[in-house]
């Protein structure tokens, strides 16, 4: 099932299911009218969106305009993101001049929840001197996950898979990890990509609590990156279980994926500008050249299958100044 948001006065917008091709919507009304309110009933959830299924089957629906979608799941109760692909930490250990991380644990940290933006939504941010950057990543989105589940039991609480895009700010990143505390300056907002689907929409492209697809990144029209999520350190099963080792996991939780990254990444890019800076400094022997994001400059991402879908829809963004 693919589901999205509409926008409306309500901030946690309109609950539609959407066509395969995203040209259609049906409205998904009543008690889980709005992805959170979703979250923590999927029981009456279920039938709902057999309804709202057949009805797309059948050609039913109203005609979808895709900019008046919101993030899938405008604010939540709890965003967790992991940093899951080792060559991505390797490479911000260049980037930022720090020391190797020895764990054999997934690292994580809680970001701010309380506001997704929408995936066309202009990102207002206070100062290009704050170091702009992008992440593209993928996410999940669980419904409630007791303490102490096991990784193997976590796979059954992933609802939803989505597309993220974690802005950061690298001027700020390492003033705050040097204090041995959580990010809060260095993260803004996330944006999320139209479209959650369920785990079965991706067929071959969820293997293993992965999501098996190039995240496809072009800056200011150009090409960047194609990295894929298959090589994730630990898929999102063992993220949920780590997560939930010392507390449950509320309804709606979303637990993210870090910048996807690949070993290959001279052939396929980069997810983020910090990553090329750092290879620029390990190429050159010489500070990076690549300069971070300005204000009015753009990026687009878009999640693609092995057969060319695009299940997630595009995040299409420009950064513009508070």
């Amino acid at each position: 099932m693919i589901l999205a948001t509409l926008k409306t006065a309500n901030p946690d917008g309109q609950l539609i299911a959407v066509s395969l091709d995203h040209q259609r919507y049906v409205k998904i009304e009543g008690q889980v009218s709005s992805l959170i309110a979703a979250s923590e009933h999927w029981g009456d959830l279920n039938a709902k969106l057999q309804d709202a299924a057949d009805q797309l089957a059948q050609g039913g629906g109203d005609p979808l305009d895709a900019s008046q979608l919101a993030a899938p799941m405008p604010r939540s109760w709890q965003w967790l993101d992991g940093s899951a692909f080792s060559t991505h930490g390797e490479l911000m250990q260049v980037a930022f001049g720090l020391d190797p991380i020895d764990t054999d644990r997934p690292l994580m940290y809680q970001g701010v929840s309380d506001r997704f933006f929408g995936p066309t939504e202009d990102v207002p941010l206070p100062s290009m001197e704050h170091g702009i950057d992008f992440e593209g990543e993928f996410g999940v989105i669980v419904d409630h996950v007791p303490m102490g589940t096991s990784a193997d039991d976590a796979m059954q609480h992933i609802k939803l898979i989505v597309q993220i895009n974690d802005w950061s700010l690298r001027a700020i990143a390492p003033v705050e990890m040097k204090t041995g505390f959580g990010w809060v300056q260095a993260k803004p907002a996330c944006s999320m990509a139209p479209f959650a689907v369920t785990p079965d929409e991706l067929g071959e492209g969820w293997k293993n609590g992965r999501v098996c697809l190039d995240l496809e990144i072009d800056l200011n029209g150009k090409k960047f990156g194609s990295a894929n999520g298959a090589v994730m350190d630990f898929g999102f099963h063992e993220l949920v279980a780590h997560a939930a080792l010392t507390r449950d996991l509320v309804p709606g939780t979303i637990i993210g994926s870090g910048t996807v990254s690949n070993p290959n990444y001279a052939e396929v890019g980069s997810s983020c500008i910090s990553e090329v800076r750092a290879i620029e400094m390990i190429r050159d022997k010489a500070p990076a050249t690549t300069s971070f994001m300005a204000f009015g400059d753009s990026v687009r991402m878009e999640g693609r299958g092995v057969d060319g879908s695009s299940p997630f829809g595009v995040i299409d963004q420009k950064v513009v100044q508070a």
